[in-house]
């Protein structure tokens, strides 16, 4: 590109943010992680919660997570973040162990697609095709009652 007069340091803002926006989100995020977004509200029951996905993701803001009242963020809302990689538990040799076992273990919950705001950078899309889609209803961040299947997927076996 020539950028002929034009200040560098203007492109290298940009040219950072449009990767940014490109970068892969964890659907399953923490409300205090880099970029974190509300993607859902958690509905459902206490023994089988379902997200509910927004039609647009919502940034997380001090007043957003006050309207939790008196309990967790993450009983009432479900975030995406931008991927930690490396710096996550999950994420081994280029890989989300998290997005593998929720695959492998837990049971689709849909048919359908669910109609998801982040699904062309999620990084379980990425990795896992819609298999991962047709069970992410169902992932709950901060449960009380995880059955034996739930606590695999969240611990690893």
């Amino acid at each position: 590109m020539n950028r002929g007069k034009y200040d560098t340091r203007i492109f290298a803002a940009v040219e950072s943010r449009n990767a940014n926006d490109n970068a892969l989100r964890c659907p399953s995020a923490q409300p205090e992680m880099t970029d974190s977004r509300i993607l859902g509200v958690i509905g459902g029951s206490v023994t089988r919660p379902e997200v509910l996905y927004l039609d647009e993701s919502l940034p997380v803001t001090e007043e957003l997570l006050a309207t939790a009242a008196t309990v967790q963020p993450t009983e009432v809302f479900r975030f995406s973040a931008r991927c930690d990689e490396g710096a996550c538990r999950h994420y081994a040799a280029g890989r989300c162990k998290l997005a593998t076992r929720v695959v492998r273990i837990l049971p689709e919950v849909t048919d359908v697609l669910p109609k998801c705001v982040i699904r062309q950078t999620c990084r379980w899309y990425g990795q896992e095709g819609r298999a991962a889609c047709f069970r992410c209803p169902q992932v709950v961040t901060l449960q009380y009652q995880f059955s034996d299947e739930f606590r695999r997927v969240a611990e690893g076996e």
